[in-house]
């Protein structure tokens, strides 16, 4: 794979090359974006996939949630319906996608929507009853035709956009110059206890401009497991023998979080659909043992054959240092700019 990606070497400077125009035009106002008179968030990142979107965009919402009506809007990704759809009592995974039903799910204040076209479900969320004073879009860095108030970017503490590449050679989707637009630029899963010496060394890595800010975050694991009806506590679960399930992008420190020697884990590729002969499969290597799988992964599964035996472990995302500052700064954005 390593060799093919340096053999693709020449297309990722053509991609490259298009991203960078396509950007140029925007910036230039050539290509149009479309603005709206409410507080838009838009959270993203400039590689493909596995930043920590899902636990960022949970934590606006639980910073905002009480003070706002708030609405996230999402693609979701490989959901079977099409167009804008407002999640109500009828929806599940299949209609909303994985990401936007575990908000719905955890969040029911808050309005949850699916558009591939975030200008067009923007506009749909204005115009209901009940319209929303804050907008937060899901992954949607690179959706230039709507231009949001606010830019927070996303990128991994093992895998810096700086230390990156342009797709295919790489595992970006626009230049790192796109990092730019960010109002902000946060660096998740760091190791809780990363020092001020290494984030100072991250920070002049990134070149940020004196206009950003930079927060550093660590993925914070709940003490619990959660099942139907029940739970366990994640010290009791860690010592017994299981079967571990991920289909995230980056499941690696899941497992290494939970596992021990007699453990099986079974990988997926990402917002995976699981067909009857996966869970035949599963059921089977299970033997009768606990599954657990992420909360992601849990709201897919939730309600097949799997779920007398399936349980999963809730995360968020929690700042090393400086929260006070981020919190602030967005309610600060939020409070100016809510429409009169």
């Amino acid at each position: 794979m390593n060799l093919l990606r340096k053999i693709l070497f020449p297309f990722a400077i053509l991609y490259g090359f298009i991203t960078s125009i396509r950007n140029f035009l925007f910036d230039k106002g050539i290509l149009k974006s479309t603005s709206f008179d409410i507080p838009v968030i838009a959270v993203g990142n400039l590689s493909v996939g596995g930043t920590g979107k899902t636990p960022q965009i949970e934590y606006l919402i639980r910073l905002l949630a009480d003070k706002y009506k708030v609405a996230t809007l999402s693609r979701g990704y490989k959901r079977k319906s099409e167009g804008f759809v407002l999640a109500d009592d009828n929806s599940n995974a299949e209609i909303l996608g994985d990401e936007p039903f575990q908000f719905y799910q955890k969040f029911p204040n808050v309005q949850v929507a699916v558009d591939a076209n975030r200008t067009n479900g923007i506009t749909q969320l204005l115009s209901q009853k009940e319209k929303p004073q804050v907008i937060l879009l899901d992954d949607a860095y690179q959706h230039r035709k709507v231009k949001a108030g606010f830019y927070i970017l996303l990128t991994s503490y093992g895998d810096l956009y700086a230390d990156d590449f342009m797709l295919p050679t790489g595992n970006l989707r626009e230049s790192r110059s796109g990092a730019n637009r960010a109002n902000i630029v946060v660096v998740t899963k760091c190791p809780n206890n990363l020092s001020e010496e290494k984030q100072e060394e991250i920070r002049l890595k990134l070149k940020l401009n004196c206009s950003q800010q930079i927060f550093f975050t660590f993925i914070d694991y709940d003490t619990v497991i959660y099942g139907q009806n029940k739970k366990i506590s994640v010290d009791e679960i860690k010592s017994e023998s299981k079967v571990l399930l991920a289909g995230i992008a980056k499941p690696k420190p899941f497992f290494d979080y939970l596992k021990n020697e007699n453990d099986e884990c079974l990988t997926f590729p990402d917002h995976h659909h699981f067909s009857d002969a996966d869970l035949d499969s599963i059921q089977n290597k299970a033997n009768g043992k606990k599954i657990i799988t992420t909360e992601k992964d849990y709201v897919r599964l939730k309600d097949s054959k799997l779920v007398s035996q399936l349980y999963y472990l809730p995360i968020k995302s929690t700042f090393i240092n400086h929260q006070q500052n981020f919190d602030v700064s967005i309610l600060e954005y939020v409070k100016t700019n809510l429409a009169p």
